[in-house]
């Protein structure tokens, strides 16, 4: 018995057994995710109490093999090797248990210490299939039990066996397994996988006597299919993006009247009374307003687009995504995993970045975070829909505009991954050169997704985290507009000077000096680029002094109208929002980006070609358009 009456369980299995569920079931909310020591594999460990006893879970990463040939299957080997965890869990798919008892005889070699938990109970039954557990348990030598982790069924059983176990001085003392064996030896033998398929086939009894995942293969005909397969992805790609951005506009104006609209004036109001109105600009007009610009405009896009993608991810249709990218990125250089690290990018670059962590190879993973940037996240959408709606979707008839505005922005996200690719196999070809690893990919069966789980992962592991980092950054960057538009030399303001100092770069790239110091400025965030790019409009052209807010203070146009009418007075075309959709396209990442990288890459170096490898696409795309445009015009 443990001295200090606390356990350490470690959880392993293959991908796609339930293990998280399992992990969730016992833990709830206590639960913590980080790093394991000196690696960027993400680490989730927990507690739960369970009579006298408290219990400490630690989930290791999910593998197929305790061979080394991965940094995920070279932690969870090395981790239970260590002898630090007082028992190991093992979660095996009761529908799929022959390939999953490989990892467990290949577990049972280094110690004895483990419990095998058959979930998916209810699957199996469903697809006809009865697993004898006892059976199952006899020829391990272990002992075993079912669950069904998604309802809770078997839990209860389950803590209530471990708690024997670890309580009993002499609970391993007759264990019957026979498969402990020299740990130098490799664990992929042979006679391993013949013993995992004997014994499955053994103690896996089908009563239906049909296929269980013959309806899965029928809708992978069709999904993962040469001809439906691309024209699925686009679709159901445009369909998220359209409830992300239609669904966000109703609780980001509700965010906006609250934060901007009513707390932002009585703010100014109630601070003017007791502080200099210089200091009162610079903490409310500067810091307050671009933070909460930030928070109305990014937290309700990714707190749709988040739960949207993991629901598709607990369906099993990401990796149907991935064996369908997969040959393209082959030839590009990279990895087959970089299709879900590309797909988590449109939510938010960052978490995309972080993402890449699935990827076993550090020369893929790298290119995969440089190249996320190209993944339109959710802080250029509303830029690309402004400017296509106002712009592109003008200059074909009425009934057509709306149309026309959706092609156009869609045509930017393709032409990005298009952009994605190119630079992948560029690099994979000059400064990360290299094979391109192969790697297992299992296609998971097709399960409901469970919304609440998928509610809280979305939202605490993904949103709130990528949304305090934005915060962060937002801030200062806040300051910085409202000193560069306050502060004189000559009686012109810093603002000015910038902006009549990059207006001969603007014109070359098809854009103007106020839009390359909204992207300088605005780097913490792509969400205040539009404010930014009106607030400074307004500020050196002085018939529209009337419409704006004061210098410094961003803001949101009335209308569609109104903004049209500040951008054309500022000298806009149809060059300009063309070139500026692409700009948002191919520009250096924002700063939360920009500090994620450097922290899972441990690179200055790396994370300044992330910043300058768009920075310079950008320009080149931009100046070739213009010069193109203005040639034929």
């Amino acid at each position: 018995m443990n001295k200090n009456n606390e356990f350490i369980i470690a959880l392993a299995g293959n991908p796609n057994t339930g293990k998280s569920t399992v992990f969730n079931a016992f833990t709830g909310l206590h639960q913590h995710t980080g790093n394991w020591p000196g690696k960027t594999v993400s680490r989730a460990e927990g507690t739960f109490q369970y009579k006298n006893s408290n219990y400490r879970i630690i989930d290791l990463p999910g593998t197929y093999s305790l061979n080394a040939t991965s940094e995920d299957e070279q932690i969870a080997r090395d981790y239970i090797l260590s002898g630090a965890p007082d028992l190991t869990l093992v979660v095996a798919d009761a529908t799929r248990l022959e390939r999953n008892l490989n990892l467990v005889l290949q577990i049972l070699q280094v110690t004895p210490k483990v419990v095998l938990v058959v979930n998916l109970m209810d699957e199996a039954k469903r697809n006809g299939l009865f697993v004898d557990l006892e059976a199952l348990s006899d020829k391990l030598g272990i002992p075993t039990i079912g669950t069904a982790a998604r309802s809770g069924k078997g839990m209860k059983q389950l803590k209530e066996l471990i708690d024997n176990l670890l309580h009993t001085s002499d609970g391993w003392s007759n264990s019957q397994n026979n498969y402990i064996t020299n740990q130098s030896q490799s664990f992929a033998t042979e006679d391993l996988y013949e013993k995992a398929t004997s014994i499955a086939h053994a103690v896996v009894h089908n009563n239906k006597g049909k296929d269980p995942l013959a309806f899965d293969r029928k809708i992978d005909r069709i999904l993962t299919s040469k001809i439906w397969g691309f024209p699925i992805m686009i679709a159901l790609l445009a369909l998220v993006l359209w409830i992300t951005i239609v669904g966000s506009n109703y609780p980001s104006q509700w965010l906006s009247d609250i934060l901007v609209a009513n707390l932002y004036p009585w703010l100014k109001t109630n601070l003017a009374t007791v502080l200099p109105d210089w200091l009162t600009g610079f903490l409310i007009d500067g810091i307050y307003l671009a933070t909460a610009w930030v928070v109305s405009v990014m937290l309700p896009p990714m707190a749709i687009f988040f739960p949207l993608f993991t629901i598709l991810e607990d369906f099993g249709y990401l990796p149907r995504v991935a064996f369908n990218l997969d040959p393209l990125f082959k030839k590009s250089g990279a990895h087959g995993k970089q299709a879900l690290t590309m797909s988590m990018g449109f939510g938010c670059n960052a978490a995309g970045v972080v993402a890449t962590r699935i990827i076993d190879s550090p020369r893929e993973r790298l290119i995969a975070i440089i190249t996320n940037n190209f993944s339109l996240c959710n802080g250029r959408w509303p830029t690309q829909i402004l400017l296509a709606t106002i712009f592109i979707g003008t200059v074909v008839p009425k009934q057509l505009s709306s149309a026309v505005a959706i092609v156009a922005v869609l045509g930017i996200a393709l032409l990005g991954i298009g952009f994605m690719f190119f630079s992948s196999w560029l690099l994979s070809r000059t400064m990360l050169k290299g094979e391109v690893s192969t790697f297992n990919l299992e296609l998971p069966p097709y399960r409901p997704p469970q919304l609440l789980r998928t509610i809280y992962t979305s939202l605490i592991d993904r949103t709130l985290i990528v949304l305090w980092r934005a915060v962060v950054f937002a801030a200062p960057a806040g300051a910085v507009i409202w000193l560069l538009c306050n502060l004189q030399i000559h009686g012109i303001t810093l603002a000015e000077w910038a902006i009549n100092g990059l207006d001969g770069l603007g014109w070359l790239m098809g854009l103007n000096g106020i839009i390359l110091l909204a992207y300088i400025i605005a780097i913490p965030a792509n969400e205040i680029v539009i404010p930014t790019i009106l607030m400074l409009t307004v500020l050196v052209v002085p018939e529209l002094a009337e419409l704006g807010a004061g210098n410094g203070v961003m803001f949101e146009a009335d209308s569609l109208n109104v903004t049209k009418q500040i951008l054309v007075a500022g000298g806009w075309t149809t060059l300009t929002a063309v070139n500026l959709m692409l700009f948002s396209l191919l520009h250096n990442p924002c700063s939360t980006t920009l500090y994620t990288i450097y922290k899972e890459t441990g690179s200055h170096k790396w994370t300044l070609v992330s910043a300058i490898l768009p920075l310079v696409m950008g320009f080149i795309v931009t100046t070739l358009v213009a010069t193109i445009w203005r040639f034929f015009a």
